[in-house]
């Protein structure tokens, strides 16, 4: 079980929302956690401005700052909701156990969307870029 289990919703969300977070802690994993929590808590529209703004000053905060992509973090609560919308679960343990493409094919799932490289392309780091070969629900 990841180190991000050890804390609740509540506190997970608040640890990151101030940047006390152990890096260590923010796993692929706990990034997905961290969608779903918001997502539930903000709805889609409030949660992907919120997770872009809270990620980018975790980052920071961590000296990660080149880590940041902006195109992976939408697609990736994007990825998120749609499978949200599928099966209302209580708890992210659920959900992440009901869909483990998320977290064990997370790069394949993508590749379903993008034909290009979002991980490396400066541009996808900067500004969020629509899906070129299957679009987001």
């Amino acid at each position: 079980m990841e180190q991000h289990f050890q804390l609740s919703d509540t506190e997970f969300e608040y640890q990151f929302d101030r940047c006390i977070l152990s890096p260590t802690y923010f796993t692929h994993e706990a990034h997905l956690r961290l969608a779903w929590i918001m997502i539930k808590k903000y709805g889609m529209e409030r949660a992907e401005k919120r997770i872009q703004i809270k990620l980018l000053q975790f980052v920071e905060a961590a000296g990660a700052r080149d880590k940041y992509n902006t195109t992976l973090t939408l697609a990736a609560m994007k990825a998120v909701h749609h499978f949200m919308l599928k099966l209302n679960v209580n708890s992210f343990s659920d959900f992440i156990n009901e869909f483990p493409r998320l977290k064990y094919n997370f790069k394949e799932l993508m590749a379903c969307h993008y034909g290009f490289d979002i991980y490396n392309s400066k541009k996808a780091k900067d500004h969020y870029l629509k899906p070129d070969l299957l679009p987001f629900d």
